[in-house]
């Protein structure tokens, strides 16, 4: 049965199988991320986190369901088409992905050179107001290498909302950081996301974090959707698989050990016919 989406949905996975050739990740996915909304994708490592967001942004596609992103179906989409649906996305990779041979102004600057015909000063108001969001109007004309990880990671977000998108992807946006600059970056993806009206997606597995922003929260393990609800409602949850994700159980439902798989074995037989 197809749900029926409310009308300010931006991101909505229903029904969604994932993988890579004959190797499903995930299965019976179904998430919506509403305008306005930070909503925070979390599992544990290796549990198909990243796979979720390849498919949000066209890099996969569903093995069955149906992902839509402003009410289409990605899947349907190729070319121009396809490239006008992403530029209505930002997204923050985990790595920050910066040009080390560009400052912090022209990083920032790229997208809008590359996507809009807007005039030098336009640019130039856009980029330091970007960067003022961020705290760091003042560092525009800093190298890559003249700015800590922290800092870089905030570059990367500014250049992420410069076109203002409608959808802003995240990718670990926590990781690496020190408490400072994690509690700062956590305050501006909410603060970004209201001010934009935008969704956020946060692909992560920092529950304190998360939880202090996120309107909402899927949690997978297993190949599955294994809960979703508010952050107050996890919190309170007593499902094992939950509580062993947040309570940092090494016990638990969720096994250590990466299952096998046919691609596994395949590869087993045909290393092990090599050798004999």
């Amino acid at each position: 049965m197809t749900s029926v989406s409310p009308p300010d949905t931006i991101l909505q996975f229903n029904d969604v199988s994932l993988g890579y050739g004959d190797f499903t990740v995930l299965s019976g996915i179904s998430i919506q991320a509403l305008k306005g909304q930070v909503v925070a994708l979390m599992g544990g490592s290796g549990s198909g986190k990243t796979t979720l967001l390849r498919a949000a942004t066209a890099q996969i596609v569903a093995q069955k369901g149906r992902v839509t992103a402003f009410g289409q179906d990605i899947a349907q989409l190729t070319g121009e088409s396809l490239r006008q649906l992403r530029q209505r996305m930002g997204v923050l990779f985990q790595q920050g992905a910066l040009f080390t041979d560009l400052n912090v102004f022209e990083n920032v600057a790229f997208p809008l050179r590359e996507h809009t015909r807007i005039s030098e000063a336009q640019i130039q108001d856009r980029v330091l107001e970007k960067l003022d969001a961020v705290g760091l109007e003042a560092a525009a004309h800093l190298r890559i290498s003249e700015i800590s990880g922290g800092m870089a990671r905030r570059v990367a977000l500014a250049r992420a909302i410069v076109l203002e998108p409608e959808l802003i992807l995240y990718d670990e946006p926590f990781a690496g950081l020190d408490p400072i600059s994690l509690g700062i970056t956590a305050r501006l993806i909410r603060d970004l996301t209201d001010k934009l009206k935008c969704a956020s997606v946060l692909i992560t597995h920092d529950v304190k974090e998360s939880f202090a922003i996120a309107d909402q929260v899927y949690m997978v393990g297993q190949g599955k959707l294994i809960a979703e609800g508010t952050p107050a409602e996890l919190s309170a949850s007593t499902d094992p698989f939950v509580r062993q994700f947040l309570d940092a159980q090494p016990d638990g439902p969720i096994a250590f050990h990466y299952p096998v798989t046919p691609a596994y074995t395949k590869w087993l037989e045909q290393r092990s016919r090599r050798r004999s």
